[in-house]
């Protein structure tokens, strides 16, 4: 693994924390609006990786 510091570690520990988080309440938004989901990929800067941005689009 690659050097680990604060800035990887905080990135690395909002990505689990919004893992568990975003999927209900991306249903429940989804009950309410209907529309079509995007997965994105995008390069972050802060942790050096890309990584998946999930949207809905009405």
């Amino acid at each position: 693994m690659s050097q680990m510091n604060r800035r990887v570690f905080l990135s690395s520990v909002a990505a689990a924390a919004s893992l568990r988080v975003m999927p209900p309440a991306a249903k429940a938004l989804s009950k309410t609006q209907p529309g079509k989901r995007i997965l994105e990929l995008v390069y972050d800067k802060s942790m050096g990786m890309m990584r998946a941005v999930d949207r809905l689009v009405p």
